[in-house]
């Protein structure tokens, strides 16, 4: 996760997450956004991979990005969630690291 790095602590443009089509590009949607931006909250985007639902979670601090964080729960019990292996992580990010970056570039400003 080290390659997200740089994108914790930078402002959001909150019209560009309402307007990207930079996630749809490596298969996430946006699965929950909150109308408004309080003190702190959470984003929501995902995508299926294989028989998995991975789950980017997007956490805000005052406007700010503080954590990133990448699940995966069970496509047959959404109730089933945990953290993705390694490899998987590795997997994922390999194959849409250029696409998430610049999702990410677009979100920040």
């Amino acid at each position: 996760m080290q390659r997200f790095k740089k994108y914790i602590g930078k402002n959001l443009v909150i019209e560009n997450i309402r307007t990207s089509k930079h996630l749809k590009t490596c298969g996430f949607v946006c699965s929950y956004l909150p109308d408004s931006f309080g003190d702190f909250e959470e984003m929501e985007f995902s995508c299926d991979l294989d028989d998995k639902k991975i789950i980017l979670c997007v956490a805000v601090l005052e406007g700010k990005i503080k954590r990133i964080m990448f699940v995966k729960t069970s496509i047959d019990d959404p109730d089933d969630v945990g953290p993705l292996t390694e490899a998987e992580l590795k997997g994922l990010l390999d194959k849409n690291y250029e696409q998430l970056s610049g999702f990410f570039d677009f979100i920040t400003g």
